[in-house]
């Protein structure tokens, strides 16, 4: 019983770690199934956690922060919309732009209003999202088995995360169910047929990516609102770029992007979990090494069981309208 209540805590502790993965995950799914390629959610991520946790500071309100988080970073996504779709950029270099941009820039804007090194003040309880407790969660946790999973897994988690696994239905719903999908899938495989169609190929990658900026921006605004109370430089930690390795290990498809995330977010549970213990031989478990785990055992898993990984056809292609 022991060992099952370990494992519950690392789950639940997983499942927590794994929501701005999936939210991220997600967002580059939108962008890149429509043929625009976005490895600028590390920094789109930046974004909606500094101007989410600025204004919930300000305010006190954590909608107010949450709409300001998610309306900065679809400002910073048409920003890269506009480089990719109209101006034809490099996306790579695009993306990696709006990456160096918002790690500075929200670093010097924080140190410049309150002077704490780029950190904001920590956030009362009334402008964060607290937890959700199911009906029954009380009782019910002192039944055996089921009643652990139904408190601690089930219920217990804050609105944005209950969001972020409804959103992966949704999206499959949308993608595979809707017009709206299947023409978003057509412009990704082959955009002329779909501007022969006479369907806007502009249009619809800038829907994709403005969905996009929605979703990374919940994905940073849960880091300051739900996880953390404050924001600090470079807090992101590479999520968004472990979001990116999520999606192609899950081959562009939403499913296989949640158990991914949850994955890399119960493997950073673990590695959490391993600090101060002793190993055999090793000793203590060195922080270094705990830290490094998470993208190691990435790597590993790209390396050894993805496969062959196919993007959209069109992928990172910028569209020219024939004459």
């Amino acid at each position: 019983m022991e060992l099952f209540d370990t494992f519950i805590q690392i789950f639940g502790s997983g499942i927590r770690l794994g929501v701005p993965l999936i939210l991220a995950c997600l967002a580059g799914l939108w962008s890149e199934r429509s043929g625009v390629v976005d490895i600028g959610l590390e920094g789109k991520m930046l974004t909606g956690a500094f101007a989410g946790a600025a204004f919930a500071t300000l305010t006190g309100s954590a909608w107010i922060g949450l709409l300001a988080g998610v309306a900065a970073t679809v400002v910073a996504s048409l920003i890269h919309g506009y480089a990719s779709i109209d101006q034809r950029a490099n996306q790579i270099v695009s993306g990696t732009a709006i990456n160096m941009v918002a790690d500075g820039m929200t670093a010097l804007i924080g140190n410049a209003i309150w002077s704490q090194g780029g950190r904001t003040p920590e956030l009362p309880a009334a402008a964060q999202f607290g937890v959700i407790n199911w009906p029954f969660a009380k009782e019910v946790g002192a039944v055996p088995i089921i009643g652990p999973i139904y408190q601690r897994l089930i219920s217990g988690h804050d609105l944005i995360t209950y969001v972020a696994f409804l959103l992966v239905p949704f999206t499959y719903w949308a993608l595979y169910s809707t017009r709206f999908g299947l023409r978003l899938r057509a412009v990704g495989e082959n955009p002329a047929a779909v501007d022969t169609a006479g369907i806007s190929v502009r249009g619809l990658r800038y829907g994709a990516v403005m969905i996009c900026g929605v979703l990374v921006g919940l994905a940073g605004v849960y880091l300051v609102l739900s996880q953390e109370a404050y924001f600090q430089p470079h807090m992101s930690a590479g999520r968004g770029f472990i979001a990116l390795a999520a999606l192609v290990f899950a081959k562009w498809r939403p499913w296989p992007a949640l158990a991914t995330c949850l994955l890399f977010g119960f493997l950073d549970a673990v590695a959490i979990r391993l600090q101060g213990v002793e190993l055999p031989v090793i000793g203590p478990v060195p922080v270094q090494a705990i830290e490094a785990l998470p993208y190691i055992l990435t790597v590993v898993l790209l390396a050894g069981f993805i496969g062959k990984a196919i993007p959209p056809r069109a992928s990172g292609i910028p569209y020219v309208k024939e004459r």
